[in-house]
């Protein structure tokens, strides 16, 4: 079975690095336009590689600069993607960040920091990818779904994580986003998953496998024996974006080695 999502138009957030790239990268090698959104001017250069990665192989899309927390940005660039595309079929809501510190000590700007590129930003991006999903409705030259929602969520939707108050309760609401847009726009045909990783080798996380004794460390939480990486994440979000998971809606899938299985009681606790 092949996984096609030609002439469809993918948005991803947070495209420039990390798990956004690895995403951008399967999307496209699948055959969809991607926009390889970034929050900054800092990360321009960063995007501009990643969409010349994927020209080079064949594929085709653009690099578009949005802060997903910003209102206006975020429909502004729904706005010029259509306008730019025609349409938009698929939204990977990936963009994350982490403002790590202990519970007493956390700040009101770490706190709101957080939430809003979490879980604000994946709100305001859902909203309006649905809004062009009602308008446009289901094309079967496109696909057999109106359209089709990702978002990027992690293990620590049902791990608590002392130290990330912030991060797990942005993952932890997540889920009940996520579960609440399919079950409202199923008859729509607006399928809505979520991909959990768990420990994926990226920048985001460096400080978790740049040495030997944090990788040995970080394995003892992981059954399958090794990080995970991109593309494991970019694999499964091309396969939930196209028709061959078209029963698939209102899940979270755990991409994690095993890790909620608890690896620490494999030998009693």
């Amino acid at each position: 079975m092949e996984i096609s999502l030609h002439n469809q138009v993918a948005v991803i957030t947070g495209a420039s690095s990390g798990i956004g790239t690895g995403i951008a990268k399967s999307i496209a090698s699948a055959g969809a336009a991607v926009v390889v959104n970034h929050s900054s001017e800092r990360s321009t250069d960063e995007a501009k590689a990643v969409l010349k990665e994927i020209t080079d192989a064949g594929g085709k899309g653009i690099t578009y600069q949005c802060d997903v927390s910003k209102e206006d940005q975020v429909v502004k660039m729904f706005q010029d993607v259509i306008s730019e595309f025609g349409t938009v079929d698929i939204l990977i809501n990936n963009a994350g960040i982490q403002k790590d510190s202990k519970f007493t000590e956390m700040t009101i700007d770490q706190w709101n920091a957080v939430i809003g590129v979490n879980l604000t930003g994946q709100f305001l991006c859902a909203r309006e990818a649905i809004k062009e999903f009602l308008r446009r409705g289901i094309d079967p030259s496109r696909s057999v779904a109106c359209g089709k929602i990702i978002h990027i969520s992690s293990v620590h939707e049902i791990i608590p994580w002392a130290g990330h108050a912030n991060y797990a309760s942005s993952k932890g609401a997540i889920r009940m986003l996520m579960q609440t847009l399919a079950q409202e726009y199923g008859a729509d045909k607006i399928r809505v998953n979520s991909i959990c990783p768990g420990a994926i080798q990226t920048p985001i996380n460096k400080s978790a496998w740049e040495t030997p004794e944090a990788l040995n460390s970080l394995l003892s939480l992981i059954p399958y024996n090794r990080i995970g990486q991109p593309q494991d994440i970019g694999n499964l979000a091309a396969f939930l974006a196209s028709d061959l998971a078209d029963y698939i809606t209102g899940t979270s899938i755990f991409v994690d080695g095993g890790m909620t299985t608890f690896e620490s009681f494999s030998t009693g606790g």
